[in-house]
């Protein structure tokens, strides 16, 4: 792991948006860093990809949020 701050948050957010995605049943296979924003050093967390997932997990993901309301 980084011992960069901002990789660091950027690494915590993921792994927490990843177990609650999880906890839904949720997979998205692409969820990672974004490794060209990751790869530079700024002041600001590097970005978090989502990435592509197929209809039924996006169909999943929309109902989660809603209910989430």
């Amino acid at each position: 792991m980084s011992d960069h701050a901002p990789d660091r948050e950027a690494i915590a957010a993921l792994d927490a948006l990843r177990a609650a995605l999880t906890a839904h049943g949720i997979t998205l296979p692409s969820l990672d860093l974004h490794l060209l924003s990751y790869a530079g050093r700024y002041d600001s967390p590097p970005l978090i990809t989502l990435g592509n997932c197929n209809a039924a997990t996006a169909q999943r993901l929309a109902d989660v949020l809603r209910a989430a309301r």
